[in-house]
């Protein structure tokens, strides 16, 4: 069969169901890695991750407790003056489904001491002079599809009345608030590791292939681990295995989230531009060599917003460059 013909009959086959797997035969799998990796190649007696709610973290602490047993398993709560309220009374469906040992930190008043908000607040106020006390706030990216070859971010605030407005950042401004939002996962991987080494624990990262691939994480915050055992998973995926593990189904329906921002938010309009399954269906086919007419296909896009997707993921993926980089050395 000539290269011209596989890749047709690749195209053909190609929809969303490629990225289907067996959710029994996968969990065994890495259920038999977190073993090897926590308990030999790491020489850990359990495991802490961040419970936060989302199907990421709650798949990662379900796998961890069934490869290792629920009693070395530790979840750590750590809401803070933004986070949902909902984030947390997820987390402990979750930790009651799995029977795992949780911890809950209030990160919000370190942040307050490390000036988080009144730095973030500060940068808005160069815009929107008059934001403050009752006030909400996000930054969203424009959307992938528009085509423009680069990322346009807007903030968004409300009114204490509920008013919302939209306003360009200049770059100052922007890099500011994410410096400042950063704090936040900064600080959850400090109390992480807090535990850790108390517990003589491995640290679990909860990150899933959109995520690890296009840099969707904090350099040493979220993006800092011992092991990331579903770096490798597509989204969907992940929700594949949440299924097979009796991950709560409030959680499976609960739309992603950022749970950063004090406005409600979710990923699709904050880093990828496109919900979840399209982002995988058109990274899947980007990294197995479908065409852009056939992921499109199966996208519900057309060829040239498949083409603006894959130009968009080339770009975080130069950015995940810096993410993934070990320090620098002369050795």
């Amino acid at each position: 069969m000539n290269q011209t013909m596989k890749i047709a009959r690749q195209d053909a086959a190609f929809s969303a169901v490629s990225l289907r797997l067996d959710a029994e035969a996968e969990i065994a799998r890495i259920c038999a890695w977190i073993r090897e990796t926590v308990l030999k190649d790491l020489r850990k007696r359990g495991v802490v991750l961040g419970l936060s709610g989302g199907i990421d973290s709650s798949v990662t602490a379900a796998l961890c407790a069934r490869a290792l047993g629920p009693s070395r398993v530790t979840g750590i709560f750590m809401p803070e003056h933004d986070s949902d309220p909902e984030s947390l009374r997820l987390g402990q469906a979750l930790a009651a489904a799995t029977g795992v040992e949780t911890v809950l930190e209030d990160i919000g008043p370190a942040l307050a001491a490390a000036g988080c908000y009144t730095r973030r607040d500060g940068f808005i106020r160069q815009i929107v002079p008059e934001f403050g006390e009752g006030w909400g706030c996000k930054v969203v990216l424009e959307n992938a599809l528009s085509n423009r070859g680069y990322n346009i971010s807007w903030l968004v605030v409300a009114s204490p009345a509920g008013e919302q407005s939209r306003h360009r950042m200049p770059l100052d401004v922007y890099l500011g608030m994410i410096a400042a939002a950063n704090m936040k996962q900064r600080t959850r991987k400090q109390i992480e590791y807090y535990h850790g080494d108390r517990l003589n624990y491995a640290v679990a990262g909860t990150p899933n292939r959109l995520e690890y691939d296009q840099g969707f994480f904090v350099k040493n915050g979220d993006g800092a681990a011992d092991f990331k055992p579903i770096a490798h998973l597509y989204k969907t995926q992940v929700y594949q295995l949440a299924e097979a593990l009796g991950v709560p189904e409030e959680i499976r329906r609960r739309p992603p989230t950022t749970d950063t921002w004090s406005l409600p938010q979710g990923q699709d309009e904050y880093y990828f531009s496109l919900p979840y399954d399209r982002m995988d269906i058109c990274l899947f086919g980007l990294d197995h060599g479908v065409s852009s007419d056939a992921v499109a296909d199966a996208a519900g896009l057309t060829p040239e917003q498949v083409d603006a997707v894959w130009r968009n993921i080339a770009s975080k993926r130069k950015v995940a460059e810096y993410l993934h980089a070990a320090p620098a050395t002369m050795l």
